[in-house]
Parts: C-alpha cells; sequence; structure tokens
C-alpha cells in the first residue's frame, strides 16, 4: 500500500512521520541544513528507507510513496533575519511612506529608543504614481502609464528581485492595479510580482500594503527553494502529490505557494493545533491548548471545536492580514543560549545555538549553555541514549559552558545553575501559554494540554504546575506532532471581499453575488487540485463592529441564514462573540451593527491514515523500567533517584507513578512528583495531577 509522509523542516530538526493504513506510524528526525533545508528531507528518506529495509534504496521508497505534506520555515527565516529578496513598491502618489507610517500608532509608548522596523521596501525603491479611485471604485483620476514605465526602468537598474503593486481603494476597483501589473509584467518579465488585490482585496490600506509587500519579500525565497525541493525529489523518483502547509492549517499545491508565499509563514507549526485536538479528542475534549518546544522555538496555540483562527497578526513586527492559526512564538527552544543581561538575572533566549553548531553538548563547537544542556546536567537526557543512542551527548562540554557562562558569574554552583535555566525558561514557556489563554478570555485550568516537540515533555510538567493545568497529554508522536498533523491537514483556501454596509440594511442580492463568486473562484481552485466536488466544504465568516469601532470580530455565518437573510440571527451571533472575546456586548443597548467583510473558506477533504487502538494490558509498568537515574525534581528543589521507563515498551493501561523518567528514541518525558501518568489506548502518555483519579476512570473508560 502507498506511503503517505508528513515533513516538518524546523530551525534544528526536520521531522518526518510515516504513515501507512493499519500500521503504527514510523517516525524519523534527522538534524536541518539551513544552508538548503531540501538536503535535509532527502537525509530524511534515505533514512526512512534504510531503517524500513536495508536493501531499500531511496529510489525505491519514493516510488512507494503517495503524497509529501511538507511544511517549511523558509519564508518565516527570511522574515526573521531580514534576508529576503530585492523588493520594490508601486502605489498612489502621496503615500509612498504608508510601511513607515503604519498605523500610526507607537508600539512601544513609553520607550523613547524605540526604533521604527525598517521597510521590507527601501524608499528608494519605492515608486508613487498618479491615478486615483474612490472608495466606491468610482476612478477620479487615470492611471499614469508612464509613471509606471518609468517606475520599471529604476526597477531594472537597481536590480530588484520583486515587485509589490498596491494602490488606494483597489479592493472597490482593481483596474488600475491590473493595468499597471500587465506593464510590469511586460518589462520585467523575471521579477516576482505580487499584486494587492489578488492576495487581500479587502479594507485597511496600512495592512493591504503590508500584506502584499511581505509576501513579495519571501516569494522569491519560497520559489527558489520549492524549485530545489521538486528539483531533488524527481531526481529520486518520486512521482506522488506534494502539498506545503500553510498558515491557516490547511494545504495547497506548490503552485498556489508560490503565488501566495505569504500563506507559509506559519507553516511549520500551523499543522499543531488540529493534530492536538485529534488527541483531545480521543479523551472526550472538544478543545486543546497545544504547545510545540522544538530545538529553536516554542509555540502554543488553542482550539475550541476548531483551532483559533485569526484574520490578521505580525512577524518580525511586519504586518500580515492572511488568516492564519492564532500561534503565538517565542524563542524557547532547547538550543535556548543562557545568559546573564546588564542588571546581573538569568536569561533565557530568544538567541539559539541551532543546529550548528548547537548546544555544547552535542560536540559541534558549540560553547554557549543551552537549555538542552541544562536538561542533560539536571538528568533529564541520557547522554548514551539521545536520539536512541545514535548521537552522543557530552556531559563536561554542558557542566563547562553552564560553568563558565552561568554558574561562576552568578556565583552559585553548576547544580543550582542549571535548575535555574530550567526553571527561566519554563517559566517563559507558560507565560506563553497565558498569551493565547488568559489574553483571550479562556481559562488554561480547562482545557487538556498537548505537549509536543522533542524537548517540550521534559518541561511540560512544571509549565503546568505553575498554570494549575490538571490533565496533560504527550502522544507517541510528540516529538514530530507537526508532521503527523501535517497528514491530517485538509486542502483550504480562504478568500474576502470587502462589503461596508449597516446590518439592518443590507443589500443582499448583491452579498450573495460577491459570496458565490468567492465560493465558484476557491472552487476552480480545487479543480487545479483535483478534489472530487462530493469531497468539498464551504464556510462563510462576517468581519461586523459596533459604528465607529475600529476592530471588526469575526464569526461562522450558516449559508441558510445568508439565503434568508436573517439579520437578527446575525446580530445576535455578533453580539454573543463580541461578549465571549471583550467581556461585554452592546445588545440590550440596541446599538447598530455594520458589516466590514465577508469570508468565504473552501475546504477539499483529504484521505486521512488511519491507526489501530491498543487492547487493555493493565496497569503493571515494571516490565518497561529500564532502571534508575538520579534527577533534579523541582517539587523537591533536589536530586532524587527516580524509575527510568522505555516509553516504547509501555502499552495501553500501564501505570507510573511521579517522579519518573519514560525514555524513547526521539523524545523524554519527565513526570514530576505532582503527576502520575497512564498509557492510553492510542498509546499516548496521559499524565494527570495526584489526586484527581477521574481523570484516570476517563482515560481507560470502557477499555477493560
Amino acid at each position: 500500500m502507498a506511503l503517505k509522509i508528513g515533513i516538518d523542516v524546523g530551525g534544528t530538526f526536520t521531522d518526518f512521520l510515516v504513515a501507512k493504513d493499519g500500521e503504527a506510524p514510523r517516525i524519523v528526525k534527522v538534524l536541518s541544513t539551513p544552508q538548503d533545508p531540501s538536503i535535509a528531507v532527502v537525509d530524511g528518506l534515505t533514512e526512512i528507507a534504510a531503517s524500513m529495509n536495508p536493501a531499500l534504496s531511496v529510489q525505491d521508497l519514493a516510488a512507494s510513496i503517495d503524497t509529501i505534506v511538507h511544511g517549511t520555515t523558509v519564508t518565516t527565516n527570511a522574515t526573521l533575519t531580514s534576508t529576503g529578496a530585492r523588493t520594490a513598491l508601486v502605489t498612489t502618489d502621496g503615500l509612498r511612506d504608508a510601511l513607515e507610517m503604519r498605523r500610526g500608532i507607537r508600539e512601544e509608548r513609553y520607550d523613547n529608543r524605540y526604533t521604527n522596523v525598517p521597510p521590507l521596501a527601501p524608499r528608494h525603491l519605492r515608486a508613487a504614481v498618479r491615478g486615483r479611485v474612490d472608495r466606491d471604485g468610482r476612478e477620479v483620476e487615470s492611471l499614469d502609464v508612464a509613471g509606471i514605465k518609468a517606475a520599471t526602468e529604476l526597477f531594472r537598474k537597481e536590480r530588484v528581485e520583486a515587485v509589490a503593486i498596491c494602490f488606494m481603494n483597489a479592493f472597490a476597483n482593481p483596474e488600475h492595479e491590473r493595468q499597471a501589473a500587465e506593464i510590469i509584467r511586460r518589462e520585467l518579465p523575471e521579477v516576482y510580482l505580487t499584486v494587492s488585490t489578488d492576495l487581500l482585496p479587502s479594507i485597511r490600506f496600512y495592512d493591504r500594503i503590508s500584506t502584499t509587500a511581505l509576501n513579495s519579500y519571501v516569494g522569491p525565497k519560497l520559489s527558489h527553494y520549492l524549485d530545489q525541493l521538486l528539483s531533488r525529489l524527481n531526481e529520486i523518483g518520486f512521482k506522488g502529490l506534494l502539498l506545503i502547509m500553510q498558515s491557516n492549517g490547511g494545504v495547497m499545491a506548490p503552485q498556489v505557494a508560490r503565488q501566495k508565499s505569504a500563506l507559509t509563514l506559519l507553516s511549520g507549526p500551523a499543522a499543531g493545533p488540529g493534530a492536538g485536538l485529534i488527541f483531545a479528542r480521543a479523551h472526550g475534549h472538544n478543545k486543546a491548548i497545544t504547545v510545540d518546544m522544538g530545538g529553536t522555538s516554542f509555540e502554543a496555540s488553542l482550539a475550541v471545536d476548531t483551532p483559533i483562527m485569526v484574520n490578521e497578526g505580525e512577524i518580525a513586527r511586519h504586518r500580515i492580514a492572511l488568516p492564519m492559526l492564532g500561534i503565538h512564538t517565542i524563542g524557547a527552544g532547547g538550543g535556548s543560549i543562557g545568559w546573564i543581561d546588564e542588571g546581573g538575572l538569568l536569561r533565557m533566549g530568544p538567541a539559539s545555538a541551532g543546529a550548528a553548531p548547537g548546544p555544547a553538548c552535542y560536540a559541534r563547537g558549540g560553547e554557549r549553555p543551552t537549555s538542552t544542556d541544562a536538561n542533560l546536567v539536571l538528568g533529564y537526557l541520557n547522554p548514551d541514549y539521545f536520539a536512541g543512542g545514535r548521537m552522543k551527548l557530552d556531559l563536561d562540554a554542558a557542566r563547562r559552558a553552564i560553568e563558565t557562562h552561568v554558574a561562576t558569574p552568578l556565583g552559585m554552583s553548576l547544580e543550582v545553575a542549571a535548575a535555574g535555566m530550567y526553571r527561566v525558561i519554563c517559566n517563559n514557556m507558560a507565560q506563553g501559554v497565558r498569551e493565547v489563554t488568559i489574553k483571550r478570555g479562556f481559562d488554561p485550568r480547562e482545557f487538556p494540554m498537548i505537549v509536543a516537540g522533542g524537548a517540550g515533555p521534559i518541561h511540560s510538567c512544571l509549565i503546568c504546575n505553575e498554570l494549575d493545568i490538571p490533565f496533560q497529554i504527550v502522544p507517541r508522536e510528540s516529538s514530530i506532532l507537526c508532521a503527523y498533523g501535517m497528514l491530517m491537514s485538509d486542502l483550504k483556501h480562504d478568500l474576502v471581499r470587502t462589503f461596508v454596509s449597516p446590518l439592518a440594511s443590507i443589500d443582499w442580492p448583491r452579498l450573495r453575488g460577491l459570496i458565490e463568486g468567492m465560493v465558484n473562484e476557491g472552487h476552480a481552485l480545487l479543480d487545479e487540485e483535483r478534489i472530487a466536488k462530493s469531497r468539498r466544504q464551504t464556510f462563510i465568516k462576517f468581519d461586523c463592529r459596533y459604528f465607529k469601532q475600529y476592530h471588526e470580530v469575526s464569526f461562522v455565518v450558516d449559508a441558510d441564514i445568508v439565503e434568508r437573510g436573517d439579520v437578527k440571527i446575525l446580530a445576535r451571533a455578533f453580539h454573543a462573540e463580541h461578549n465571549r472575546l471583550y467581556g461585554y456586548s452592546l445588545e440590550e443597548q440596541d446599538s447598530p451593527v455594520e458589516v466590514i467583510n465577508v469570508r468565504v473558506q473552501v475546504v477539499g477533504l483529504t484521505d486521512k491514515p488511519e491507526y489501530q487502538s491498543e487492547p487493555y494490558a493493565g496497569a503493571d509498568a515494571e516490565h518497561a523500567r529500564k532502571g534508575e537515574r538520579n534527577i533534579y525534581v523541582p517539587e523537591d528543589n533536589a536530586f532524587r533517584s527516580v524509575p527510568v521507563y522505555d516509553g516504547h515498551q509501555m502499552r495501553h493501561g500501564n501505570h507510573v507513578v511521579g517522579p519518573a523518567m519514560i525514555e524513547e528514541v526521539t523524545t523524554a518525558i519527565f513526570v514530576s512528583a505532582n503527576y502520575d501518568c497512564v498509557c492510553d489506548q492510542n498509546g499516548s502518555f496521559a499524565i494527570y495531577r495526584k489526586g484527581r483519579e477521574d481523570l484516570v476512570t476517563s482515560i481507560l473508560r470502557g477499555t477493560h
């Protein structure tokens, strides 16, 4: 039977999950190759072939692969490191400095030394041309075609790699942008071009111009990477379907990704929230907090029925107004470097040792102490069993790095310094979870936490203890959860149109026509991706606000409500969502509501791999016990000898009392003194607070 493979390229590791119906998934991790991420992709496929059969070549493996779903950090890294394309901007006369003026709001109001983020298109590459349409789309001044041609001459001379076109009020009438695009494509055929109304035809000029510039800035990088990836896959004989993960939690074809590169800015972590919800539902929950700690970063996200979506956000302080999952990212990973600030306080990250040279214990030239080095000194990692023993860790190097850069400067022992590093980074991650829960009006104690990433399960008990979360799940696929989630993702395309109208007096025929046009556009994309009509879904959202408010509230609207034109139901849905987000509504005051945007998401359902559940094997886990090891127990603030279990030998129902360690090839799980663990029917490790036997009953309900 054909294979499906999820591939998640991270800053430190590239993760692979190989799925075949009816069989346990196969997990592989290889070090990333930042100079050319496609190299690590082929390295991993080669390792998969060898692990399946030493005589199996990577070409034989490639011939048996039906689908590859791929998440990439190429565009994210290009933005974070300011290494995108040389980008120019064509905009309306008088608005040349909109990228610098932004929204006219100081990001840090009390920091007089806070500087603005450099625009992605430098001022000398921003051309302002005459021509204007009003807010209703009527032409006020014709487009200055000569000005466009003059701009192309400048861009050619300056060796521009990408161009963004964004005109005032183009969302109401895109004709001027189309004229400009036709000229630029003719004069500069090799240049990557983004037209704002093709990418984001909606109101709010700064959001649109920033998103358009960002798409052009990262577009050539992603196109180059896709060329490399497709070339390498072609060389090994891959003939299956390649899909690219996008920021809204769906997947898309490579040709769509090339045109709308900004959709991949959260490509890597976007599969995590959906995967986390799958594991939460196995325990009867319809909501979950998903955290993912890798080598470079820590992501936290929330799902309630479906993963929480946002319609706007920022990356490296650049505004992006495309639908994406509400993922909060901080620089807290296994490679996060410990350092002392000017005030003598211990800090962890955001700087990372990455994959090269990596933590000091990797013995690849790294000298700075990292979270991984602290975990090794504290006993959470076995130096002889890292990556299943394929990679030996240098304990002495880790000790030297912590001693030199943390313990000695702070005048404390090595062990206390390592424990401090561990506590600081756990506190940082707990704050990241607060950002996606408390700040959005949710109580984290009411959510199970799904723990992912190779380093995540070492820290999760301390994070849960800090937030008083009683229940967490570490999936068997924890270390490659995003790669797992990619195989569970559907094709998704989001479309938006501005439609400004009081809710009480909507022009329903015009609105229905607008929605029908977006639905047809989405289905045309699914036609290109060869999705059968029987496997398609459509969702409608309205962006509404109270009159004179600045921000809108998005909520799902049933198609039959649109068909009936039921204003009362729409108003009630808006008031309810406004109350959930902000703690109040103006429903009783009968405050007027207006529509700003209407959105359509078309979904193409994909085939998902199926895994068999395990039979109940009893509570006794002694058969999986490997021995004992001295580790740091935070609740006691001391080292204790605790049992160590082989996670691969644990079966459904096996019970572990904390404190304890559970080791697998790709991850290590620390069950702290306040928690116990039981293996569920999916092979996941369900960790619950001591005294919450009701959770154990729920975990094992109906299984024995």
